[in-house]
């Protein structure tokens, strides 16, 4: 897993979500502080009643599955993302999205 190649995989995730702290919902959620946070719980965006009812935490291991194939994890999502197939793409996307409130907070 690495930071770095995380970062070129989100790429294909900027159209629709932001990473910065306090910044804007897209089409998907803002995904700063996402690892480990409560499922469906970014302020101001609409989520759907299946994520809602999805519940919990994102997990690394539920985000993998999410990320794997989002309609298929949760069905009902609004996410239009097909998924990243690969496990290596998965680990590193979260590992990137894993490291951004670490980051933050070390300084």
């Amino acid at each position: 897993m690495t930071r770095r190649q995380g970062k070129k995989v989100f790429r294909k995730c900027k159209a629709c979500h932001t990473v910065d702290e306090g910044g804007p919902n897209r089409v998907g959620p803002n995904l700063y502080g996402i690892v480990g946070a409560p499922v469906a719980s970014v302020e101001g965006f609409g989520y759907s009643d299946a994520l809602i009812e999805y519940g919990g935490d994102w997990t690394p291991d539920r985000l993998a599955a999410f990320l794997a194939n989002p309609r298929k994890e949760v069905k009902g999502t609004k996410m239009g993302f097909g998924g990243l197939r690969k496990e290596d793409d998965q680990a590193d996307v979260i590992a990137y999205l894993d490291s951004l409130a670490k980051d933050a907070a070390a300084d």
